[in-house]
């Protein structure tokens, strides 16, 4: 009887440039989650002593009611969020801010410690959320002009004017400083 493995070859590895790591961890760290809650509900369905999964459909039911969880960086906890604020400031770090960010000045204020303001987070995660849609090849020819006008124009407009999320911080390289805004209800203003 011959070998069945004689004459193959081992595959070659698989190269993924640089700047599809970000896409793919991400993609990896929802994978995860998702896997896990299977893994929930198996574990559950195994645990049955009626063999009717009774309780399982219930479970099912109101996680259902539930909706679908969400993908939006504000809705995580914990290790996903880290996870996914990792992942993030990659892509800030090696895409969005080397060919958009340009200078920064007191009409257009950045700040270094961008991942502690709530706002700059929330705006840039769904920024990047558009751009991992619409770079992508099944977006068409016309995706990354559509993530220009329709999402990176007003994202970085409110994110870099006088009063946005920056305002507070100091924009001058010589004396950095960071602020956290107040919100409303933080100063006496909520009903």
């Amino acid at each position: 009887m011959s070998d069945p493995t004689a004459g193959t070859t081992e595959p070659e590895p698989i190269r993924i440039p640089d700047e599809d790591l970000d896409d793919l961890a991400s993609t990896l760290a929802r994978t995860i989650a998702e896997v896990r809650q299977h893994g929930v509900l198996l574990d559950r369905l195994g645990a049955d002593p009626d063999g009717d999964g009774g309780q399982l459909e219930a479970d099912t039911a109101e996680e259902e009611s539930d909706g679908p969880t969400s993908v939006f960086i504000l809705a995580m906890g914990g290790e996903e969020y880290a996870a996914e604020l990792a992942a993030l400031d990659n892509w800030v770090t090696h895409v969005l801010l080397p060919i958009y960010g340009r200078e920064i000045g007191s009409t257009r204020p950045w700040c270094a410690r961008w991942y502690e303001h709530q706002e700059a987070v929330a705006r840039l995660h769904g920024l990047w959320l558009a751009w991992q849609q619409l770079t992508d090849a099944e977006a068409g020819l016309a995706g990354p002009s559509t993530w220009h006008r329709d999402h990176l124009d007003h994202a970085i407009a409110q994110l870099r004017s006088p009063d946005g999320p920056f305002a507070a911080c100091t924009t001058s390289a010589a004396r950095p400083s960071h602020r956290l805004l107040s919100s409303p209800d933080q100063m006496g203003l909520a009903a």
